[in-house]
């Protein structure tokens, strides 16, 4: 199966340079069936979660086996991270690494697991300020990453496929073709913010990750911080998430407190 991102994908680092971010009428159209699956996902995922039947409570998870990679690259993102984002959307980083490495153990997902936290600690550092010039976010910080990536030497191939893993993160249709560190970073974040795929991990391991990177009223910070990216940027993926899939709301309701 051929990974590599495609120029024309929505929301790969080609298409985000080309078009700053901004959608066309058909690709905003194009995206409306992802929405639509994620929703009807999450309502049978949430329903089962509520009955105890969701597959997650009978799966063990070792956690020793989430444990981050420390390589220079990650020592770098990691002060990128904690000089550009507050504790609430640090700690948010750190969960959607640890959330999307476990769906990655449940998926057989094979994954570059330095890239993935690279990935995760630097996917929204731009998310509080914007990108400006009506850009969407994703393409400030992925310009952080490379700027990473260029300072440790690291291969322009994975390069690239950070770039590509953190301008993709937020769209909604984010799949294994797009590569596995654009899948896995996209299902950790989704995860995190709206609860999405909660029911595939065990109970116990979510409340793990949590007490270990609090939310301390994450959903109120990133509602907030997200609604801001929407205005700055009125045709981007932000501003389509917030008509189309009432994203406030599905933040809020998310199963998690705070």
């Amino acid at each position: 199966m051929n990974t590599k991102p495609r120029t024309h994908r929505i929301g790969t680092h080609a298409w985000s340079l080309r078009t700053g971010g901004q959608l066309t009428a058909a690709e905003r159209t194009s995206m409306i069936p992802a929405v639509i699956s994620a929703q009807a996902r999450s309502v049978a995922g949430r329903i089962a979660m509520a009955a105890h039947l969701n597959r997650g409570r009978r799966r063990d998870l070792d956690p020793s086996r989430l444990t981050p990679p420390a390589t220079n690259l990650t020592r770098v993102a990691e002060a990128h991270a904690v000089a550009h984002l507050g504790a609430t959307l640090l700690n948010h980083s750190l969960r959607t690494y640890t959330f999307g490495a476990a769906l990655g153990l449940v998926d057989h997902v094979e994954v570059d697991r330095e890239l993935l936290y690279s990935a995760a600690l630097l996917h929204d550092v731009a998310l509080p300020d914007g990108a400006g010039n009506g850009l969407d976010f994703t393409v400030a910080s992925a310009a952080v990453a490379l700027q990473v990536a260029d300072d440790v030497g690291l291969p322009s191939t994975a390069a690239e496929t950070l770039a590509s893993a953190i301008t993709l993160h937020h769209s909604p249709d984010v799949r294994p073709s797009d590569g596995p560190v654009a899948y896995l970073l996209s299902a950790g974040a989704a995860l995190d913010v709206i609860g999405l795929r909660a029911w595939d991990l065990p109970p116990s391991a979510i409340a793990a990750v949590i007490a270990q990177h609090p939310r301390s009223g994450f959903k109120r910070e990133f509602a907030r911080v997200y609604r801001e990216e929407a205005a700055r940027v009125p045709r981007g993926r932000a501003q389509f998430l917030q008509r189309y899939a009432a994203f406030g709301l599905a933040i809020r309701v998310a199963p998690f407190r705070g």
